[in-house]
């Protein structure tokens, strides 16, 4: 753990000392190309086709939250009643 805390810190630190050592010209161009790769990247997000799996998972959902929720209100019930101390 300290040892991958050490790699990080150290590796952000490098990276500022380049960031210091460019010129101005290098970071606009660095700054145009990310936006370019942005616009690229907007242009290509098309609406995802859920598979089977997913919607499986939607589909039994709703039944799985419903008895959540009954059990946390009658859990809450029981416990409310005058002459119960918890």
């Amino acid at each position: 753990m300290s040892v991958r805390l050490l790699y990080l810190t150290l590796m952000r630190v490098f990276g500022w000392l380049v960031l210091l050592g460019r010129g101005q010209a290098s970071k606009d161009v660095e700054i145009m190309v990310l936006r370019h790769e942005v616009a690229v990247l907007k242009r290509q997000v098309v609406r995802p086709k859920p598979d089977w799996a997913d919607r499986a998972v939607l589909a039994a959902w709703p039944a799985s939250y419903r008895r959540c929720c009954e059990l946390i209100a009658w859990s809450a019930q029981t416990r409310c009643r005058p002459g119960i101390v918890v």
